[in-house]
């Protein structure tokens, strides 16, 4: 008998899933000079296609050069170097594995050592600790507006010509699209805000656009909070809307993820190891579209109870670093616990404070040493993974940064 997260998984447009587990995005920080894929990132993925995942979704790639979520991003805004992504792509064709791109903008979520003029559905600053490490946005024009969706529309237009086999939109974490579907963020008083239809107005803008151009086969899948969870910000209630709505006009897969750089729950562990599941279950209750429960999944029984109570696949992005062989293990063993490092400074206040970078800091160089050859150091020194930070991206490496 076939185990339950081996079984495939056919999606509405018809391309089959070998397996349940789902390769959820991290942001490598692996472009070239020239904000092209390189050469380690493309073997990064040629490692890990032969790990057996159902499918592989790279970590966010810029729709526009001049907006970036942070230095190393990969940008896909012109025909410069496909050369380079048709590469990509090939080691996922070649293994017989999707990748899909997961397109993103940062909106206002943009260091100030970046860009100094952030563009946001709203003039409002990013509030809380991290605030200081952001310009305070410009209010988008409709022009703006429909540049940047026609930038997403061209990034998957070039995603498909490069041969990947599908693209996710990243509607979650308080980029872009999170940015306009939040009321928190988006104040306009336009056909852009207001109302959940107006504000959901540019994904679907962005999303029907892209259909149009890339046909009813390949792959669009789009990530989404659950809830931003801070106060007046986009809401389960809303998120239900967004799943209904998206899943009408044909969406292909939705992943559930949470929160945002002023309340970073995202990637985190709570509700025993669990992330977002109960979210992910209620929403697959209200479509047949496949719902991908991403965040704290530890345990191989918890990810097989999910798959029986309703969620399509398990979402997992650090397991795969640090046991890159887990699918393989699971055919051959079964039932498996993960574990992952706790890394300390040693001392207790600046690990509080520093503590996302010190884990974002520590798989980024996990990643490096996976796509040299290397295996992964599994230490809970967090000092060395600081001070490579610092010495690749200088005192910027102290700003909150995503997971």
């Amino acid at each position: 008998m076939t185990k339950i997260l081996l079984e495939n998984l056919q999606l509405p447009n018809g391309q089959v899933l070998d397996n349940r587990f789902f390769k959820s995005a991290m942001s490598e920080t692996m472009a070239d000079s020239q904000g092209a894929p390189s050469d380690d990132l493309i073997a990064l993925y040629d490692f890990w296609a032969k790990q057996g995942m159902g499918v592989l979704v790279t970590g966010n790639v810029m729709v526009d050069g001049r907006y970036l979520g942070e230095p190393g991003n990969v940008v896909l805004d012109s025909d410069a170097h496909l050369a380079q992504f048709r590469k990509w792509a090939a080691v996922g064709e070649k293994n017989g594995v999707p990748i899909w791109i997961q397109l993103n903008h940062p909106g206002k979520q943009m260091y100030r050592s970046i860009n100094q003029t952030p563009i946001a559905p709203s003039a409002i600053p990013i509030s809380g600790g991290s605030a200081s490490a952001f310009r305070p946005p410009k209010e988008m024009t409709v022009f703006d507006i429909k540049e940047a969706r026609d930038k997403f529309i061209a990034a998957g237009l070039r995603a498909k010509a490069a041969g990947f086999t599908g693209v996710q939109l990243h509607a979650a974490h308080g980029y872009l699209i999170n940015q306009f579907l939040s009321p928190a963020d988006n104040q306009r008083t336009d056909r852009y805000g207001g109302s959940l239809d107006n504000r959901m107005r540019f994904l679907v803008e962005v999303y029907q656009g892209l259909r149009e151009k890339v046909g009813p086969d390949f792959t669009i899948a789009l990530k989404l909070n659950a809830s931003d969870f801070k106060e007046e910000g986009f809401g389960f209630e809303d998120c239900k809307y967004v799943v209904k709505t998206m899943s009408d006009l044909g969406i292909d897969l939705i992943e559930i993820s949470g929160g945002n750089y002023e309340t970073p729950v995202f990637g985190s562990e709570y509700e025993n190891g669990a992330g977002f599941v109960t979210y992910a279950l209620a929403l697959a209750d209200l479509t047949s579209v496949p719902i991908v429960s991403t965040g704290g999944f530890r345990k191989v029984t918890q990810m097989e109870e999910a798959i029986k109570e309703g969620v399509s696949m398990i979402g997992l992005a650090r397991p795969f670093v640090l046991r890159p062989s887990l699918v393989n293990d699971y055919r051959q063993v079964g039932d498996l616990q993960l574990t992952t490092p706790r890394l300390t400074t040693g001392l207790p206040k600046l690990d509080k404070a520093l503590g996302p970078i010190i884990g974002v800091s520590y798989y980024e160089a996990q990643m490096k040493r996976l796509a040299k050859g290397k295996s992964v150091t599994i230490s809970q020194n967090a000092w060395p993974y600081l001070l490579q930070t610092v010495k690749a991206h200088g005192l910027s490496a102290f700003k909150p940064r995503r997971k």
